[in-house]
């Protein structure tokens, strides 16, 4: 078993949290193939606040997917303790803060990766969250739920401090910290920096987990051996590709890998997920979703591009369902 603070995890493979991707539907494939532990979309402290509808839909959590981390962002710490706090009366295992994504009306709020500028505030929001973490536990007589944080490389190239915020959380009482080997700057251009993982790994004692630039079931295996992290953290490696946890858990074990989905089995999981997303977000925003998730299924199949420019128009459930199966037959 491996541990994150007082939660036993069965392997080091962990489904990224995606914004707009790794809802309830996605998580449950992922944990299905192998995914030890898999993360919530980005869930505003403020939306939770205030009481935003949507807000309660990203929370929403399933007995097949568990152990779930419910990542949180925002920058006032008397809102992050009370995300945390609230996650007392639900199901989640542990809470991750942002402090990586790069996405620009993330940033202009001094959120995400923006509070790799400022290390103090880092080390005062994980200190609130932790604190309202044990305040909680005692209150409702449970067991801590951990606090840990995701971040990047830094700012920009003239700005990696990713070491110095990977102290910051430790000192503060985080229980493990992600590092994506990407600066701010970067998004997911170029190459995501493993060496600077493995610095980071040697200069703190809590967990850390490898992302970035994780492909393949190899990929999953190499930034454990090459970095010396914990954990390997897969995100766009896991678009349309939810085998790549059963490939990397293979791997790790020392047994052959399986071999690689048939396009049956691609349309028969398509067709899953699709009938998944239509239970939980109806037929109108299912339709729209899955379009995105079908041009990440099918991407370099014969006959995938004519269908994935078919589908953009396409409303009705029936006529993209026969549009999936369209292509065993190409």
């Amino acid at each position: 078993m491996i541990r994150l603070g007082n939660v036993e995890i069965e392997n080091p493979f962990l489904l990224a949290p995606l914004a707009g991707v790794t809802d309830a539907p996605m998580r449950s494939l992922c944990k299905a193939r192998g995914a030890a532990l898999v993360y919530t979309e980005m869930v505003s402290c403020k939306g939770l606040y205030y009481g935003d509808n949507n807000t309660e839909r990203l929370l929403m959590i399933r007995e097949d997917e568990k152990p779930v981390a419910y990542q949180i962002f925002g920058r006032e710490p008397d809102m992050i303790s009370f995300a945390v706090k609230d996650f007392y009366n639900r199901e989640n295992a542990l809470i991750d803060i942002n402090m990586g994504c790069p996405v620009p009306k993330i940033v202009k709020n001094g959120e995400g990766s923006a509070l790799l500028k400022e290390p103090d505030l880092v080390y005062d929001l994980v200190c609130a969250a932790v604190k309202a973490s044990e305040e909680a536990a005692r209150e409702n007589g449970s067991g801590i739920k951990p606090i840990t944080a995701k971040i990047r490389a830094g700012w920009d190239l003239e700005n990696i401090n990713a070491v110095e915020i990977a102290k910051a959380i430790e000192a503060a009482g985080g229980a493990a910290v992600a590092v994506h080997g990407r600066t701010r700057d970067q998004f997911y251009s170029g190459k995501a920096d493993w060496d600077l993982i493995r610095k980071v790994k040697e200069a703190v004692t809590i967990p850390v987990i490898g992302n970035g630039d994780i492909f393949s079931g190899e990929d999953a295996v190499r930034m454990l051996k090459e970095t010396g992290c914990d954990m390997a953290m897969i995100a766009r490696g896991a678009l349309g590709n939810p085998w790549i946890f059963e490939e990397a858990l293979a791997l790790w074990k020392g047994e052959t890998p399986p071999a690689k989905p048939t396009i049956e089995e691609r349309v028969r999981v398509m067709k899953e997920h699709f009938t998944d997303l239509m239970s939980v977000k109806g037929e109108y925003a299912a339709v729209r979703e899955m379009r995105k998730h079908a041009s990440w299924y099918t991407k370099g199949l014969h006959g995938s591009a004519a269908m994935r420019r078919r589908i953009n128009s396409i409303e009705n459930p029936g006529e993209l369902i026969r549009e999936f199966e369209g292509l065993v037959n190409k």
